[in-house]
């Protein structure tokens, strides 16, 4: 019997679906983590180019139980998800529910994941979102810019890595989030609205907005990762 999920409305799929066709644009093998714990679904995923997590949640309509288990946390393939989360959109006999694909072998991230509790707003947090856009626009025109100054044989992948590094890696401020974080948040279309907060848990700092968040390792702690909404 395949364990479904039956999502609160059609807009909670068409977004997880949105974010899942990000995902595949960067990675097309790309494999996506599901936590459902009672009537919320988190979905945790890894674009390479950002070297980050993603994490999308969805309201589901009624608590997740598939037989005796009342929670789910399995890793499958994005694309197989993204085919059914689609299809509980358009087809009509089973609008808002869809079935969980086969797990497969996770990659290593998929077992590394920040807490769940313990976050505290970090005061005076990051600009206002309109900042953050500025700034992560700044940042690829700096990047373009940069690359087109090197001479034709210069243009090698391991000079666009370091230039890549450079930008990427800088803090916001003295908030201890690089600039890939927020750089990966508007790739995957969380930064949209107003509502833009900083969180700390331990060793971890989570951008969260309406629309999804990621969460990075301070520096000299580890490698960075992210956290669900």
């Amino acid at each position: 019997m395949t364990a479904r999920l039956h999502f609160a409305d059609a807009g909670e799929a068409t977004d997880l679906a949105a974010f899942l066709a990000r995902l595949i644009h960067y990675d097309k093998a790309a494999a996506v983590r599901l936590q459902a714990a009672g009537d919320t679904l988190a979905v945790f995923g890894r674009p390479p180019s950002f070297e980050v997590l993603a994490v999308r949640t969805a309201r589901l309509a009624k608590p997740f139980e598939h037989g005796l288990d009342t929670t789910l946390d399995v890793t499958v393939s994005a694309g197989e998800f993204l085919e059914s989360v689609g299809e509980s959109v358009e087809a009509v006999e089973t609008r808002g529910v869809a079935a969980v694909p086969q797990a497969v072998t996770g990659p290593p991230w998929a077992g590394v994941l920040p807490p769940r509790g313990g976050w505290r707003v970090v005061e005076p947090g990051l600009p206002g979102m309109d900042a953050v856009r500025e700034l992560v626009a700044a940042a690829v025109a700096e990047f373009k810019a940069r690359v087109e100054e090197l001479a034709p044989e210069s243009r090698v992948r391991a000079e666009l890595d370091r230039v890549g590094r450079e930008i990427w890696s800088r803090s916001i401020g003295g908030t201890g989030v690089p600039v890939r974080a927020v750089h990966a948040a508007q790739s995957l279309g969380f930064l949209r609205g107003d509502g833009l907060t900083l969180l700390s848990s331990g060793a971890w700092l989570r951008v969260r907005t309406a629309y999804g968040s990621v969460a990075v390792r301070r520096a000299g702690v580890g490698g960075l990762t992210v956290t669900p909404a």
